[in-house]
C-alpha cells in the first residue's frame, strides 16, 4: 500500500499550498514559477537540498560573553537561516527534527555543542538512513548532557536516555517493558563526551567519547533480541523496529499534512518507511507528490516560529535589523516557542496549543510591526491573495483598504493561520 499520487500538473492554488507547507510561505512570483509542473518533480527538487547557508548572517553565537548570550545568539542565527536561508525545507524539517529528538537549553549550553547539534539536524533532515540519525544523535553531546546518558555507568545505570530513545524517538509507548529500558540502559553504559563541560567553557568543543572499562558487557534481551549487546546495537534495534516506522511516519504527517492525521495515509507512510529500510526521504517525497497532500488544506494551525517565518517570506524576505530579529526570537518565545527550548523533553504538541488569548494579541502585535508601525520593512510589491493565502481571491471586506491594511488583516485571520 502507498499513498495516491498527484497527477495533475500543479495549478498556481497547488503551487501555494506546496510552498506554504514547505517553505513556510512565498512571494506571488516564487509560487507561479512552479505552476504547470510535475508534482513528483517539485518534491524531488525542493527535497535535494544542500548544505550552504544564508550569506550574511550577522550573529555569531562564538563571539558570546556567556552562555546565556551564546544561546540568545545561537536562536537568532537559526532565525536568520529560516527567514533568509537558501533551503526552507531542509530549515522546516531541522525545526522538526528538533521537536522529535529533543534537547533543551536548560541543560546544554555549550555553543559549539549547540551548532553540532544543529549541524547534525541539517545534514540528517531528509535522511536516506534513520537508523544512522538516530545513533548520530544519540552518541552526540547534545544528547549525552540532556538526558544524562553521559552519567550512565556500569553498576549504576542511568535510565532516562534509554527510555526516551523508545518513548519519544523510536517506538513510541507499547511495544516495550520496563525490563527493555533497563537492559537498554545496560548496553548504553560508558557513553560520555569530553570538553566543553561548565559554564567556564562554554564555548569550548566537546566530542563523543567511549569509555569501556565503564560498559556492562554482560548478555541483555532488549526487544527481544539477546546477546552482549553494546549501545549501538540498542539503537540500531530500536530504530529499526516495525513500531518505529508509524511513529517516524505520524510525526512527518503532523509536520506536512495535518495536526490530526489520517491513520490510513500515516500506515501507507509507515509501509514505505519500511520497505526503504527506514528512508525518510522517500517518504516524503512519496507524501510531497501524493493526492492525499493536495487535498489536506488549512488543516496545520501554524506554530509561533511558522507565523513569523511565513509572514517575512510572503512579504518577500525584506532585510530586519539584527535587533529586530532578536527581539523576534524572544517573541517566538512569548508565544509559546523558544527554538531549542520545547516545554518538555515530548518536545511541543502543537496544534490547538498553539492557541490562547496572549498568543493571538502577540500574533497581532507581530502582524502591526511588519505592516503598520514606523518601523515596518519597506516592501517592493505588496503580497498577493495567493501568497497570503493561497488562494486567488482577497478576503471580503478587504478590497478597498490600502495594501499594508490588507495585509496587516490577512496575516491576522485564520486563513493565513492555517497551513
Amino acid at each position: 500500500m502507498s499513498l495516491t499520487p498527484y497527477t495533475r500538473p500543479l495549478s498556481a492554488e497547488d503551487a501555494a499550498h506546496f510552498l506554504r507547507r514547505t517553505a513556510f510561505g512565498a512571494t506571488d512570483a516564487q509560487i507561479r514559477a512552479l505552476a504547470g509542473k510535475d508534482a513528483r518533480a517539485v518534491a524531488r527538487h525542493h527535497l535535494n537540498f544542500g548544505q550552504d547557508r544564508a550569506s550574511g548572517n550577522p550573529f555569531d553565537p562564538a563571539q558570546a560573553a556567556t552562555p546565556f548570550a551564546g544561546v540568545q545568539l545561537t536562536r537568532a542565527a537559526w532565525l536568520y537561516e529560516l527567514l533568509y536561508g537558501p533551503h526552507p525545507l531542509r530549515e522546516l524539517l531541522t525545526l522538526t527534527w528538533s521537536n522529535h529528538f529533543v534537547v533543551g537549553t536548560d541543560k546544554v549550553r555549550n555553543v559549539p555543542v549547540l551548532a553540532e547539534y544543529l549541524a547534525l539536524l541539517r545534514r540528517h533532515a531528509a535522511t536516506t538512513d534513520f537508523a544512522r540519525f538516530t545513533l548520530e544523535v544519540a552518541q552526540s553531546p547534545a544528547m549525552l548532557r540532556y538526558l544524562d546518558a553521559d552519567q550512565n555507568r556500569k553498576g549504576r545505570p542511568n535510565e532516562n536516555f534509554s527510555r526516551e530513545l523508545l518513548e519519544l524517538f523510536t517506538t513510541g509507548i507499547g511495544p516495550y517493558t520496563e525490563k527493555d529500558v533497563q537492559e537498554g540502559a545496560r548496553a548504553l553504559t560508558g557513553w560520555t563526551f569530553r570538553g566543553g563541560r561548565g559554564n567556564q567553557k562554554f564555548l569550548e568543543a566537546s566530542e563523543y567519547f567511549f569509555i569501556s572499562r565503564e560498559h556492562d558487557g554482560g548478555r541483555k534481551t532488549y526487544l527481544g533480541q539477546s546477546g552482549n549487546l553494546r549501545g549501538e546495537d540498542v539503537v540500531r534495534i530500536a530504530a529499526t523496529h516495525p513500531a518505529t516506522a508509524a511513529f517516524v511516519a505520524r510525526k512527518l504527517h503532523r509536520a506536512f499534512i495535518a495536526d490530526e492525521p489520517d491513520p490510513a495515509a500515516v500506515a501507507a507512510s509507515a509501509e514505505t518507511f519500511r520497505r526503504t529500510h527506514g528512508n525518510v526521504r522517500a517518504v516524503l517525497e512519496e507524501l510531497l507528490a501524493s493526492d492525499h497532500f493536495y487535498t489536506q488544506r488549512a488543516s496545520i494551525i501554524r506554530g509561533p516560529v511558522a507565523f513569523i517565518v511565513g509572514a517575512l517570506r510572503t512579504l518577500g524576505q525584506p532585510p530586519l535589523e539584527p535587533k529586530q530579529l532578536l527581539n523576534l526570537a524572544q517573541t517566538a518565545g512569548k508565544m509559546g516557542q523558544f527554538l531549542l527550548q520545547p516545554d518538555t523533553v515530548k518536545g511541543w504538541d502543537g496544534g490547538r496549543e498553539w492557541i490562547n488569548d496572549t498568543a493571538l494579541l502577540t500574533r497581532m502585535q507581530v502582524a502591526a510591526s511588519l505592516t503598520l508601525s514606523g518601523n515596518a520593512p519597506k516592501l517592493e510589491t505588496a503580497p498577493t491573495p495567493l501568497a497570503l493565502l493561497g488562494r486567488e481571491t482577497p478576503l471580503p471586506g478587504t478590497e478597498r483598504l490600502n495594501d499594508r491594511q490588507r495585509t496587516y488583516l490577512t496575516l491576522i485571520s485564520p486563513e493565513f493561520q492555517l497551513a
